[in-house]
């Protein structure tokens, strides 16, 4: 599976098997009790760090990003599509687990940074695409 090939190459280190197309990559550094903290790079520059509830974790693949209005938060936010199995996986602020039944939650400022950056690509018509590893 090509999925399958780049996250274990991502995860011995080897930049040169990633696509170029990658945007960025979101590393699950720790999960602990109900929680899975990480961090989203691009280009090995830390943008910000992220928390999923480690009971609905993401899964390891490479997704397309596109912002979106949320029905549910009433705003633009950023959406991960075709997460298999699962609908609706967006990044949105908060600061706890419980906060999230699958979303990938970033800070208050965080959310409109990412928002505000991949909104722009967006509409330059350039596809982002993100690693999970």
């Amino acid at each position: 599976m090509y999925y399958k090939l780049i996250r274990e190459n991502s995860l011995l280190g080897d930049s040169d098997v990633r696509p170029k197309e990658v945007r960025g990559t979101i590393y699950q550094t720790s999960h602990r009790f109900s929680r899975s903290a990480g961090i989203y790079q691009e280009y090995l520059t830390p943008i910000c760090d992220t928390l999923e509830n480690a009971d609905h974790l993401v899964p390891a693949l490479i997704y397309n990003v596109q912002v979106t209005q949320s029905p549910k938060f009433k705003r633009l936010l950023p959406i991960l599509c075709q997460v298999p199995g699962r609908s609706g996986i967006r990044f949105h602020r908060g600061t706890k687990p419980e906060h999230s039944k699958g979303c990938i939650l970033v800070s208050a400022a965080d959310e409109q940074n990412l928002t505000a950056r991949w909104l722009n690509e967006q509409q330059d018509h350039q596809e982002i695409k993100l690693e999970i590893v």
